[in-house]
Order: C-alpha cells, then structure tokens, then sequence
C-alpha cells in the first residue's frame, strides 16, 4: 500500500505543477512563451553561428 502511494505521488505532482502553469499564464500565455522559446532558440541558432564574421566585419568597417 505504501509503495502504491510513493509510485502514484510524482505522477500527482507532475500534473499539479501543469494546473499551477495553465491556471497562472492561460492558454494564450503558454502558448505565447512557446513561440517566444522556439524564436528565441532560432535566432540564437542562427546568430551564433555568423557571430564572429559579423563583429570581425563590423570592427573592420569602423577601423577602415
């Protein structure tokens, strides 16, 4: 019986901590911090890996 409510408790966490999220933000905010992540992460992505060729060109304009 123990082991049963051990088991069954972080599954019963896990949901809670989901309500606690939906009820805080809402559908519209969950979503909106979703799409505000997968941008976030793209542009992260993208401008890493044209960061240094951006700055290098960018100091060499100001010094020429």
């Amino acid at each position: 019986m123990e082991t049963n409510k051990s088991v069954n408790e972080p599954a019963e966490e896990k949901n809670s901590r989901w309500k606690k999220m939906l009820k805080k933000f809402g559908i519209g905010g969950i979503i909106f911090f979703t799409v505000k992540g997968i941008i976030t992460s793209t542009l992260i992505y993208f401008l890493g890996k044209n960061f240094w060729t951006v700055i290098s060109s960018y100091f060499s304009g100001i010094f020429q």
